[in-house]
């Protein structure tokens, strides 16, 4: 991602790390919004049903976002046991947060394409706007590797059928997040296998989205 540190001027952190929490704010409330939908009231109980950033901001995410310009929102809880179907609504709540965030890249796009016809140029408003269609398109895609604790864990446990979805959870639960921090680390030629399979999709979707 974007390496906050290296960016120049007071305005584009602003910006970067507003568009960032702004990403990840909405990304969290959309799982607590599609629990409740599901009959688990546990989000609206615990304060997640909220736009307000400070309901879903994990302290330690927000440091390394702030100084790495790498983060993560605080998990949304819910309980399976108020869910209909715990493994399949799972899956739906998990890409809940990902949704929202291509559909706020979709419509952000959209803005940028609004305020930049015409032949005007691009301002202050169309960059920060390009920088939130970006971001969220990378806390999309990421989020949506089958791997736990990633939000693609819980989409994949939900699509296997019950016995072969056992097993891979068991897998995911004891594995996941070793495989995940392997994935993010730089140790292919100094570039994280991740963000080497990310970058170039991305890059592709902001071409159609922001030609």
């Amino acid at each position: 991602m974007i390496d906050i540190i290296s960016s120049s001027g007071l305005t584009v952190f602003l910006i970067t790390a507003v568009t960032l929490i702004l990403a990840i704010t909405v990304h969290e409330f959309s799982h607590g919004f599609a629990a409740e939908k599901l009959g688990d009231p546990t989000p609206r109980l615990q304060g997640r049903l909220s736009l307000n950033p400070m309901a879903h901001l994990d302290p330690l995410g927000t440091i390394m976002l702030f100084l790495f310009g790498f983060g993560w929102g605080k998990p949304v809880l819910f309980d399976p046991f108020n869910l209909k179907n715990p493994r399949k609504d799972a899956a739906i709540i998990s890409f809940a947060g990902p949704l929202s965030n291509i559909i706020m890249a979709v419509i952000a796009s959209l803005i940028v394409r609004l305020l930049t016809g015409a032949g005007s140029s691009y301002n202050i408003v169309a960059d920060a706007l390009s920088l939130f269609v970006y971001f969220n398109l990378i806390l999309a895609f990421f989020n949506l590797i089958p791997i736990h604790p990633l939000d693609g864990g819980k989409i994949f446990i939900g699509l296997l059928p019950k016995n072969e979805a056992d097993e891979a959870n068991a897998f995911l639960k004891r594995y996941g997040l070793i495989i995940l921090i392997l994935l993010i680390m730089p140790i292919f030629g100094g570039r994280s296998p991740i963000f080497s399979f990310l970058s170039p999709l991305v890059g592709n979707l902001m071409n159609i989205l922001l030609p």
